[in-house]
């Protein structure tokens, strides 16, 4: 029998894979805790739970007609980003994959009602939702992705999560989940984006976005995720990234609104160009989670 052994939110931001004197020179002489805090999930959660395989939720692959599951034996290169590739080029990556897990989790999310397909082609395109955490994260166990259908609503990721969970409990293996993005996610226009590169959140997009974010922040350290999901409607005012389904996809995975596992952050909350960003940890409870539909 599999189970999930942890699961969280995490940041991807691409500051983390820029220099430390230039991450420095656009913090006010600072270092952003999302890198520390990435140090600290590889010693104090990684490397003690030695999972099978990693799931990341990657809000940066987008689909449109189906969610889609990375079936590689390994998947191995340099990754440049066309989106930002003077901070971004020419990094290497190297992850071992589990196709039969992804086989796995391709046929509950579909038994589930929402489609979705296992890939293994070679060509198939990285993103850096994936490759800047696994940089941090990696111990050599498995790496697989789920990206974010962009028609998907609430409750197609929470089916596709519950699917993910039915799949972890049949392959045996023990996992991690990683919603691999952010919470609300608009940026300032270019000509302001200057003024707002450092981390500080009273850099947020607007002061609403910004306590939007540290309402559900606190719900999650109350282990409240009922009320994340049951307010997703407003939140979407917000612009959360994917739609927010890289947290709705994890917590479909470890019993959806009746998941009561708290939070515990792992950086500060952060701004980036208006958007936020932090690593939230959830420990697997006394019990384990609520098991999937």
């Amino acid at each position: 029998m599999g189970e999930i052994v942890g699961c969280g939110l995490v940041s991807h931001v691409p500051t983390v894979m820029l220099p430390l004197e230039t991450r420095l020179e656009l913090n006010e002489g600072k270092e952003i805790s999302l890198v520390p805090g990435f140090h600290r999930l590889k010693r104090e959660i990684f490397d003690v739970l030695k999972p099978d395989a990693v799931i990341v939720f990657d809000t940066h692959w987008f689909t449109t007609v189906e969610f889609v599951v990375t079936a590689h034996e390994r998947r191995a290169g340099k990754y440049t980003s066309g989106e930002l590739p003077r901070g971004m080029s020419q990094v290497p990556y190297d992850m071992k994959g589990d196709p039969e897990l992804a086989g796995l989790i391709a046929e509950e999310v579909t038994r589930h009602g929402t489609r979705c397909t296992a890939i293994d082609d070679p060509s198939l395109p990285i993103e850096y939702a994936t490759v800047n955490v696994n940089h941090y994260l990696d111990g050599g166990e498995a790496w697989l992705s789920i990206g974010v259908c962009q028609t998907g609503e609430t409750a197609d990721f929470l089916r596709v999560g519950a699917g993910v969970g039915a799949a972890i409990a049949r392959s045996g293996r023990r996992v991690v989940l990683l919603a691999s993005g952010s919470m609300s996610h608009r940026f300032w226009p270019l000509s302001e984006l200057p003024k707002h590169e450092a981390s500080d959140p009273i850099h947020i997009r607007t002061p609403e976005a910004r306590a939007a974010d540290l309402e559900r922040i606190g719900w999650f350290e109350a282990g409240d995720h009922a009320r994340v999901i049951d307010t997703m409607d407003a939140f979407m005012a917000f612009g959360p990234e994917g739609r927010f389904g890289h947290y709705l996809m994890m917590v479909g995975a470890v019993g959806g609104r009746d998941c009561k596992g708290r939070g515990r952050r792992f950086s500060d909350y952060e701004n980036a160009t208006g958007t936020s960003q932090v690593h939230v940890w959830f420990d697997r409870p006394e019990g384990g989670w609520t098991a999937a539909a």
